[in-house]
């Protein structure tokens, strides 16, 4: 695993979810190698969502993220707990931690009663994630301190219907397989967001029109350009760019037209203008609204606007 710089709106978000103490801080560090939450066998240590980014070897770019124990108690617990619960919106894949309340660490008998139990603090959270279709992996973790461990797992099974997996965060077991479950359950169109999408392929001319102002400090380019550039050599595109005041002088050094030109909004007409019939036109603020946002529900909230009256 390594640090990475990719934006985290394209990463794929992994959300550990559990009771307070059981283990979630100790198992997001050994699955970023670092340590990343804050350990404690205090309950409750974790507050706030905790977010590592991190780049894991066949997977790609990921983000982790520790949530608070969904069994919080008191006025400030019911705030954490929403906050747990709000992640949910962000998940792409879930941990979760679980605990059957008729055993202890040591195997003691609880006075749970036999009918309550599939009553389990993770029932909640589990039918909010499948409610939302999100992925989900069961973890039982601590085993290095657990007795009856197969009994455990069976009972867990029966009730979620679902085999966890065997981990000790504290010794580093288990983790090779929580990666292998989470590439087994990754989304089909994950690693396939493109910025360009079919707009152009290999071997096509691409102008890239970028006016330099206030935003690019001197000596840099800002994100969206630099991402933009890479993603269309990757493409094997054929790359120009220029400044807008060079627009016309770049057009005339051509041999062809470009297949495709991207620039800013600002100066969006004056590239217009000036763009051979044959070049496609589009901005750097719609590429992304395609990659990071929902450009097609923007697109049917413009053509709405035809559709309105003085009474709208």
């Amino acid at each position: 695993m390594s640090l990475t710089d990719t934006p985290n709106a394209n990463r794929l978000h992994i959300a550990l979810f559990g009771r307070r103490n059981s283990g979630k801080s100790s198992l997001i560090n050994a699955l970023t190698g670092q340590d990343t939450a804050i350990v404690s066998n205090t309950p409750g240590t974790t507050t706030d969502l905790v977010s590592k980014a991190m780049e894991v070897h066949g997977i790609g770019a990921c983000l982790f993220m520790d949530t608070p124990g969904f069994d919080d108690e008191g006025e400030l617990g019911e705030m954490r707990i929403a906050r747990t619960l709000k992640a949910i919106e962000k998940t792409d894949i879930a941990l979760l931690l679980c605990e059957d309340d008729s055993f202890s660490c040591e195997n003691k008998k609880t006075e749970q009663p036999e009918t309550e139990m599939f009553e389990q603090p993770e029932h909640e959270i589990l039918k909010q994630l499948k409610e939302k279709n999100i992925p989900v992996i069961l973890i039982l973790n601590k085993i290095d301190i657990r007795k009856n461990i197969d009994t455990l797992a069976a009972r867990i099974e029966l009730q979620y219907n679902q085999r966890p997996l065997l981990v000790s965060a504290k010794e580093r077991t288990g983790i090779e397989e929580i990666r292998q479950a989470i590439l087994e359950k990754l989304p089909s169109d994950f690693g396939q967001q493109s910025i360009t999408g079919a707009l152009v392929a290999e071997n096509d001319l691409v102008l890239l029109v970028m006016p330099q102002d206030i935003q690019a400090p001197k000596g840099r380019l800002i994100l969206p350009q630099v991402q933009t550039i890479r993603e269309l050599l990757d493409k094997k595109c054929l790359v120009m760019t220029c400044t807008t005041d060079k627009l016309s002088e770049t057009l005339q050094a051509l041999a062809r037209p470009p297949k495709l030109i991207i620039t800013d909004s600002q100066v969006f007409r004056t590239v217009y203008e000036q763009k051979p019939e044959a070049s496609k036109l589009t901005s750097f603020s719609v590429l992304f609204a395609g990659y990071k946002g929902d450009i097609h529900y923007y697109v049917e909230s413009a053509a709405a606007i035809e559709s309105l009256t003085e009474s709208s």
